[in-house]
């Protein structure tokens, strides 16, 4: 809320944006409280802003991105955070062993490809906007991106997924039936 009681303009953007910004943060190698702690301190350096950014989600994540990669430096966190690493993303009840197993494969990719395609998936950002995110071309992001994705679906083979739209929820990913003929 601002001073004098109104929305502040961050407050939409962080309805819109928390959950990812955490995911996130998974990718990039923090732990579910260091992400959420990172979130903060992007979020409390927004408020404390007069005026939003021009381009205010591309500098939220851009943001949140340098102060992760900043957090990241220390030994002692980077060690919590390999004990860690066994919950990479909240479990829930709900979750069929074919996700358990996409998520497994994604928490093993190099954090350069985890990083692209979170940021592509989960954000909905472009190859372009990724580029200027991670200071690279977007021909290396979308690279990263296949490369990553062709990784998973490598230690997929079989899993087959029910759902194909990116909401939010579990990537999807189809593997090939079977080719019917001579065996």
């Amino acid at each position: 809320m601002a001073e004098n009681g109104e929305i502040h303009w961050c407050e939409p953007l962080y309805d819109a944006k928390a959950a990812e910004l955490i995911l996130y943060g998974r990718a990039l190698g923090l732990g579910h409280s260091e992400a959420e702690d990172v979130l903060q301190e992007t979020f409390v350096a927004l408020t404390q802003m007069k005026f939003p950014p021009a381009k205010l989600e591309h500098y939220c994540v851009r943001s949140f991105r340098n102060r992760a990669l900043n957090y990241k430096r220390t030994l002692w966190r980077r060690l919590a955070r390999e004990w860690e690493s066994l919950r990479w993303f909240e479990k829930n009840v709900d979750e069929t062993p074919a996700e358990r197993a996409a998520m497994s494969c994604l928490a093993e990719l190099p954090v350069e490809q985890r990083e692209v395609i979170v940021l592509k998936i989960w954000h909905g950002c472009t190859f372009e906007e990724i580029g200027g995110l991670l200071e690279i071309s977007p021909n290396t992001a979308a690279g990263r991106y296949r490369y990553g994705l062709q990784k998973i679906k490598v230690k997929l083979e079989g899993v087959i997924y029910e759902r194909t739209e990116c909401d939010g929820s579990a990537i999807a990913f189809l593997a090939a039936a079977p080719t019917g003929g001579r065996a």
